[in-house]
């Protein structure tokens, strides 16, 4: 847990728990698992006209309907699947969400097969380096980033959905591919070591 001590943590997350607990130990962290990155991606897309906070206290329902995000398992789905979700209070019901996670899953699977994997084809947007940025203020942190504006174009062109220019840079950002912490946070330099 970062101290406040240690200096001021960034004030995106508030005092909420649950969002102090994920940027403490999840966001901006370093993510090369494909499969972890299939499913923070599709939690993005979810995100989508919501807030994060949102998606974070229905995370665990989601990896209970989504079969743990296992993009072999949800590539198989169809309709029964669809209509399962659509039921299940514990997420976000949006038909064009979970229907975009189910043609992610296949789109997934095509890249996965690739030399390298899901995991370098998005970590090639950074040329598999972190990027550490140094922002001094939240409104010095932009919402998109031409290397992850041409990473959304390579997803859609892969087949993926609900994956523009910010959903990706905030996937981006929380898959430590850009460590935005400000650097007043301890965060950012705990980040900046991985």
């Amino acid at each position: 847990m970062i101290s406040e001590a240690a200096g001021e943590r960034c004030g995106w997350c508030g005092t909420d728990p649950l969002y102090v607990d994920y940027h403490d130990h999840e966001w901006g962290r370093v993510e090369r698992d494909s499969t972890a990155l299939f499913a923070k991606l599709c939690l993005d897309g979810f995100q989508a006209g919501l807030a994060w906070i949102t998606i974070l206290r229905k995370r665990e329902a989601f990896f209970a309907g989504f079969a743990d995000f296992d993009p072999h398992v949800i590539a198989e789905w169809g309709e029964p699947e669809v209509q399962r979700l659509l039921a299940d209070a514990g997420i976000v019901r949006h038909r064009g969400k979970i229907e975009a996670t189910i043609g992610n899953a296949r789109a997934w699977q095509e890249l996965e097969a690739r030399p390298g994997g899901f995991s370098e084809f998005i970590w090639s947007a950074v040329d598999g380096v972190p990027v550490t940025n140094r922002y001094t203020e939240l409104s010095q942190v932009p919402a998109t980033d031409p290397r992850t504006d041409e990473l959304s174009k390579r997803l859609k062109k892969a087949g993926f959905r609900f994956c523009g220019p910010t959903i990706v840079y905030a996937f981006a950002q929380a898959t430590g591919l850009f460590n935005d912490h400000l650097i007043t946070c301890p965060a950012h330099a705990e980040c900046a070591q991985q």
